[in-house]
This record gives C-alpha cells, structure tokens and sequence, in this order.
C-alpha cells in the first residue's frame, strides 16, 4: 500500500530581500506523526525564494524517507501553490530554476499542493523563524536534541556545497610571507570568518565573477584594458549562460555591477537579464592596462622584454612599457571597492569584472602581500566571493569556483 505524506513548508525573508531561512515539517498523513523537520538560515534572498527553497527540502526530506509514497503540500504562499499547481505561470526567471528543481524530485503524479491560511502552517513557520534568529546569532538551525553548529561561510549557505564552503585552502597564498607574529594576531580584531559577531549585521557581500573566455583566454594571452576590447567567445557565452542559470537558481543577487570592458558587459548582460535586473557600470573595475605586452602570450613577452618582465614580477610598482603597474591597479580597485561598499551596503551584489581585480580584492580581504596576485590561479566564469562588515573586516568565502560550469 502506498504511503502517504503532508509536507508542510515556509519561508521568511526579514527585509525581502533581507536575512531569510525556511523551515519544513513531513507528516505521516493517517496519523499525523511528524517524521522529519528541516530548516535552514540562506543568507539575503526574497520571500519568495524562501518558501521555495522551504518546499524543496521538505520534498526532499519525504523522498528520504519513501520516494513511492503519495505526497500532499500544504502552504500558506499562494504564489508557490499556484505556481506548483501549473494554473500560474512562472513568470519571475529567479524563480524557474527553482520551480524546477522542485519538480524533479518527485513524479508529478505523486505531488499535490494546497493552500492554507498561515495560522494553519505554524509549525513550518515557526521552523523557518528558529532558522532565522539561528543565523541572527551566528549559527545554523539544528534539531532541539543537538546543539547548534555554526554557520558555514558561503556566500549564499542554502546554494552551495559543503565542499565550497571552505574560506580558502591552504596553498601559495600563505606561502608567501601573508602570516602574522602571534603579537600581531593578539592585537587585530578577531576575523569574521571565524567568528562573526550578531551585531555587525549583514555584510555588504560581491559574488566576483570572472567574465567569460574571449579568443584570447585560451591561449593565454595579456588581455587588459589598453589593447583592444575582445567579445566574448562561442565558449563565453554559453559559460555567461551557465552562471546566469546558476545564480537564478540561488537567488540571491540583488544588483548587478560590472567593468565597463565589453567582454565583462556582455557576461553581466546575460545574467542580469535572467535574474530580471540592471547592470550598473563602475569604471574602477576595468583590467590592467598592459601596455606593449597586449595580445602577447608570457612566452612572447620574456622574449621580447626579459628586463622590463624580470623587474615586472619582483615589484607591484612595475608597470609593462606604456602600460599600469598592479600598484596603479590596486588603488583604482580599492577605490571602487569602498564606492560599492557604500552603495550596497547590507546586500549582495554581483561584481562582473577581470583576473586582476577579482585577485586584488580577494588579496586585500586576506590581508596578504602584493606578490600573492601571481599565486593565485582563477578560471574564466569562475565565482569568488568577500563579504564585508560594518567593522571594517572582511571574509573570504569562496574563490575560483567553476562548479557551475560542469
């Protein structure tokens, strides 16, 4: 005899967008025995997204426990309700992906949804809330009989895997001289990414998106801001795609910015247009001006100028001929930086931009030497990620990400 469910789910957003979590409930339906509870703390997103993300692991917690069994959703969202029910169209394309997930963990044939008055869904309310005032305080939402974990430091904890989650792994950043002296540790503030204090509210947060390939990224060629404007590849665009589908599926961006370059507009087009937004252009965010070495391969430039590529990479004060030494880049960069900061203050912004920059702002954030930029390896399309606090700190919470990609 075939099983059957009541999944319970909601989702709240304090700001909408603002801090949001979502809670789900599975019930036996004979008896009304609650068999699983789930909820979670997502980071900045919408309602909407919310009780999407709410329904989805309520599916999923079900499936977990019989995947024949017939299920019945109940919520209080009449847009989710109607939306699942297929007599509203998913208009919103933040919300297709999600629609879609949903859609895919059970047969349709199993699924039916309701809509209920929310005092008719206090329990998955309730959840939704506890995984809020967890993330208020630092943690994440963990049943009663365990003690609460801490949250893991992603830029969006519902939209990435465990296995991103890591700050940044040990490698030739901390090679290069980036370590402190005990004394120095004792008298820093206490770094985010360990232990972020309740009261330092939301951080402004840049998801840092490396646009896609051009015809010259394959070949590895000096592509900055002095020799040309390249568009972007066959490969870049459906790289641009890729990520647009990726981040529509987390919903969680709320503005998008980028370099006023064209391969890093056509990427920040592609995605802003999913996600339903504007692209605002900042000037700061362009590359390196490269200067004689445009369009050359690292080969070709030791070749043509092994003095001006020796005394190049021994110092960040060196400039190509004719072109911007990482020094000149860095202010531009840091300058920007603040101007976001200030404008998106509390939100999460996609910042579409080059491997210069992207490296800087990810070398500042860690504190570590100008010479870490020539250790660091970042993909095109790939995703970083720095959260900044209201204290000045800032938290690496993912680099050089391409997961999206495969």
């Amino acid at each position: 005899m075939m099983r059957e469910f009541v999944v319970e789910a909601d989702g709240g957003s304090r700001g909408n967008p603002g801090p949001a979590g979502f809670g789900a409930v599975v019930r036996d339906a004979a008896t009304g025995e609650t068999l699983a509870e789930t909820a979670e703390y997502i980071g900045t997103a919408t309602n909407n997204v919310a009780e999407y993300r709410g329904l989805i692991a309520g599916l999923r917690a079900a499936h977990a426990i019989d995947p024949a069994a017939r299920i019945q959703v109940r919520m209080d969202s009449k847009l989710v309700v109607e939306q699942m029910s297929g007599r509203w169209q998913v208009k919103h394309p933040g919300m297709r992906p999600l629609a879609a997930e949903a859609r895919t963990v059970f047969p349709a044939g199993q699924v039916g949804y309701e809509w209920i008055p929310r005092e008719r869904n206090k329990h998955a309310d309730r959840l939704a809330n506890e995984a809020m005032d967890a993330g208020a305080r630092g943690g994440q939402w963990q049943p009663p009989d365990r003690p609460a974990a801490p949250v893991a430091e992603t830029a969006d904890s519902a939209a990435a895997p465990a296995a991103s989650e890591v700050v940044l792994e040990p490698g030739p950043i901390a090679e290069s001289g980036a370590a402190v002296t005990a004394g120095e540790a004792e008298r820093r503030t206490p770094p985010v990414g360990w232990a972020a204090p309740a009261d330092l509210g939301t951080p402004a947060t840049f998801v840092l998106l490396r646009h896609g390939e051009t015809a010259l990224t394959p070949q590895k060629r000096f592509s900055g801001s002095g020799g040309g404007d390249p568009e972007l590849s066959p490969a870049g665009r459906r790289q641009a795609e890729q990520t647009a589908t990726a981040l529509a599926a987390r919903g969680t961006i709320q503005a998008v910015v980028s370099s006023p370059l064209r391969r890093c507009q056509e990427t920040a087009g592609v995605v802003a247009a999913r996600l339903g937004l504007d692209v605002r252009v900042e000037e700061g965010l362009r590359e390196t001006d490269f200067g004689a070495w445009e369009g050359l391969t690292f080969g070709e430039v030791r070749e043509r100028y092994p003095d001006e590529l020796t005394t190049w990479l021994g110092s960040s004060k060196a400039a190509p001929p004719g072109g911007e030494s990482f020094a000149a880049v860095t202010r531009r960069v840091s300058a920007a930086r603040d101007r976001l900061i200030a404008r998106y203050a509390g939100r999460t912004v996609l910042v579409v931009t080059h491997v210069t920059p992207v490296k800087t702002l990810v070398r500042l954030a860690l504190g570590a030497p100008a010479e870490s930029l020539y250790r660091m390896e970042l993909s095109a399309a790939s995703l970083s990620v720095v959260a900044y606090y209201a204290d000045g700190n800032a938290s690496v919470r993912l680099f050089n990400d391409t997961a999206h990609l495969r």
